[in-house]
């Protein structure tokens, strides 16, 4: 059986999954990303860029605007973002 993967690119455009959410759990003071019979606790870098991945921003702009608002060159970030949504993609958290 073959199965595919999906592989971000900085044309991707990245949304949660379907069945994913991202929440504050006041509670705990803290954000999750919930998903059925998982969860996960982002740190604070993952969880400005999925609240960035909207459906409608590429992997491109999320780096352009993370850069803008945390004074960081793109070169610098991109990387990361990749990585990290990469690695949420393949967990199915993600889809680009």
């Amino acid at each position: 059986m073959l199965v595919s993967r999906t592989v971000v690119t900085p044309q991707s455009v990245p949304a949660l999954a379907p069945h994913v959410t991202l929440r504050h759990d006041g509670v705990r003071d803290r954000w999750v990303v919930l998903g059925p019979e998982r969860m996960l606790v982002p740190d604070e870098i993952a969880v400005e860029i999925l609240k960035l991945c909207d459906g409608e921003r590429s992997v491109a702009a999320v780096v352009a605007r993370l850069a803008a608002e945390f004074d960081a060159a793109e070169a610098d970030i991109a990387g990361d973002v990749t990585d990290l949504l990469q690695s949420l993609a393949d967990k199915g958290f993600v889809r680009a």
